[in-house]
């Protein structure tokens, strides 16, 4: 899996639609479109970051991983 299929798969994972996503992060709007289309490449150790505060703040839906 590409790093932009997992991008939208954690935003699925935690149950939000776009967003929502970048309120909770606070990121822009553009920023997470670009990198669900893979227009933008979003640094590895940012998804983990993410993924980490997500299973922290209990955000995760159903762990699919």
């Amino acid at each position: 899996m590409d790093i932009s299929q997992e991008v939208r798969s954690l935003r699925d994972e935690m149950g939000m639609n776009r967003r929502e996503f970048c309120d909770y992060y606070e990121i822009p709007y553009r920023t997470v479109v670009d990198w669900e289309a893979g227009k933008r490449k979003m640094p590895v150790y940012l998804l983990r970051l993410m993924e980490y505060k997500a299973r922290m703040e209990r955000m995760i839906i159903a762990d699919a991983k």
